[in-house]
This record gives C-alpha cells, sequence and structure tokens, in this order.
C-alpha cells in the first residue's frame, strides 16, 4: 500500500473508531501497556512523549506517575483520538497532559527533548517503523529512554482472521504487514536500525476477554483498525463478516463469551549519550 494511502486509511479508521475503543480494548491492551511502562522506567518529573497514543490510556497513567512536576505529550494521527484524550483532561482536571494530532514519522516537536518516549500498540501502523523511531529518538535528550510494545506472532494471536476476512471485501489490504514488528525479533531489530543501544525485549503471552458475540464484534469492528472498512459494509456484508470472524475465534468461546488468546511483544533502548 502506498505510504499517504495507509495513513489516510489509518487517519480516518481511527476516527472511526474513537467511540468504540475503550469498551472493546481497555482492558485487553492493559498489561501490554503496563509492560511497556515498566521497560520505560519512568519517574516523577519526567517530560514523556507518548506516540499514537489514542485517547490518553497510556498518558494519563504517566501523567499521575510523574506528578506536578511532570508531564506527557500525547501525539496521534487520529485528530478524533486526541479531541478524545483533550475532553478527558478537561474532565479530569490533569493539567500536566497534553494532546497534538502528529504523523508519528513527522511529530514537528523541537522544543525541549524528553526523557522517555513510549508507543503502545501503534507502530504497526506506522508506514515505515523505523523512520518512527527515529523520529522518536529525535526528541529524546541524550541518555533518554524509549519503549514500545506491538502485537506478537500472527499464529499467537487468535483473533488475527479479521484482517483477511476483511480484506476480502475491500480493494486493498487494510493493515499490511501487521505481524511483521511481533515476528521473531524484527521489533528490536528496528530499534537497533534506528540508533538505540541496550535494546531488550520480553515477549507476554495472554488471554484478551470478551463477555458476549456483540463485546467480540464490537473490538474487532467498531472499535479496532478495520473500523473505516466496516463502516461502509452494508448490512448483507456486516453480517456476513460477523458469521465469518465468530466462526474463526469459536473455539476460544467459554459460555456467553470468549477467552481468545493474544502475545504482545515489548522493547526498549537507550538514546546514545549522557
Amino acid at each position: 500500500m502506498d505510504s499517504r494511502l495507509q495513513r489516510r486509511v489509518q487517519r480516518y479508521g481511527w476516527d472511526k473508531a474513537v467511540h468504540d475503543y475503550e469498551a472493546g480494548w481497555r482492558v485487553q491492551l492493559e498489561p501490554a501497556q503496563s509492560l511497556m511502562l515498566d521497560l520505560a522506567a519512568l519517574q516523577p518529573g519526567e517530560r514523556v512523549l507518548d506516540v499514537a497514543c489514542g485517547t490518553g490510556l497510556s498518558s494519563f497513567r504517566i501523567a499521575a506517575a510523574g506528578g506536578e512536576s511532570g508531564a506527557v505529550v500525547g501525539t496521534d494521527i487520529s485528530g478524533e483520538m486526541v479531541e478524545a484524550a483533550r475532553r478527558t483532561a478537561t474532565e479530569r482536571g490533569v493539567g500536566n497532559a497534553a494532546f497534538e494530532r502528529y504523523d508519528a514519522e513527522d511529530m514537528r516537536l523541537d522544543s525541549e527533548p524528553f526523557d522517555a518516549a513510549v508507543c503502545g500498540l501503534g507502530l504497526m501502523y506506522v508506514p515505515n517503523p523505523v523512520k518512527g523511531l527515529e523520529e522518536m529518538r529525535r526528541v529524546l535528550r541524550p541518555g533518554g529512554r524509549v519503549a514500545a510494545a506491538v502485537w506478537g506472532a500472527r499464529a499467537k494471536c487468535g483473533w488475527a482472521e479479521i484482517f483477511p476476512i476483511t480484506d476480502a471485501r475491500v480493494a486493498s489490504e487494510v493493515c499490511p504487514m501487521f505481524f511483521h514488528l511481533g515476528t521473531q525479533d524484527m521489533l528490536a531489530h528496528g530499534f537497533t536500525d534506528a540508533g538505540f543501544d541496550d535494546v531488550r525485549t520480553e515477549r507476554l503471552d495472554v488471554e484478551l476477554e470478551y463477555g458476549n458475540e456483540d463485546e467480540a464484534l464490537g473490538a474487532a469492528f467498531r472499535g479496532g483498525p478495520v473500523a473505516l472498512a466496516y463502516n461502509r459494509f452494508d448490512d448483507d456484508t456486516k453480517q456476513a463478516v460477523h458469521d465469518e470472524y465468530l466462526s474463526s475465534i469459536a473455539a476460544y468461546r467459554v459460555g456467553e463469551g470468549y477467552r481468545i488468546p493474544g502475545e504482545f511483544v515489548a522493547v526498549a533502548g537507550i538514546k546514545p549519550g549522557s
């Protein structure tokens, strides 16, 4: 897919997903976000960048941990996600969190450098992940830390059929190379290629729990990466993809709900210098 088209698909797709995103993924992504934040070793008073922040699930945790002297800047390609995060900050009275709509490969942040940067479940959607990591390194102070989490190997993610099911009904792949960074040591290699030192990797097996069919379908189609394509389907097509997806996860059904296996990969590194 052309990189400009991929960016448009991601921007408008996540705009469509914003209202269902947290209901489908807040609990399910928490283990990956916690692992990523642990690897980043954030300290009170630090200035932290949260790339592909979405609605701010990690950003608000960073803001709380940083205290009054700390600060977090969340960036995302989706304007709707950024606006949702800003509304939450206002509603909660969080004064040390700011949110901006930036492309991960060109964030236009040239003021005070950051102490650390994180990217939770976002690099899979960046056309050039190494360039995104290089941009994160650029805005860090020497010795600054970066940590990122992605989905793991396709074979370990029981919901993975969502992509071929959707792609069979659209003109191009919705998320090309989605599982690439989670395969073997690809994300760690990306960190090394982007110029980070002391690169280390951790993997985490999880179960994604959904209480019923509607919750599982909502996360997969309305609140996730195929939301743009899904919103263009007619009712018959939506029913067809629902049936196919539920069939693909039938082995993970427990009572009325589902426990779908998944894997996360988290990698951390340090910008050279001191």
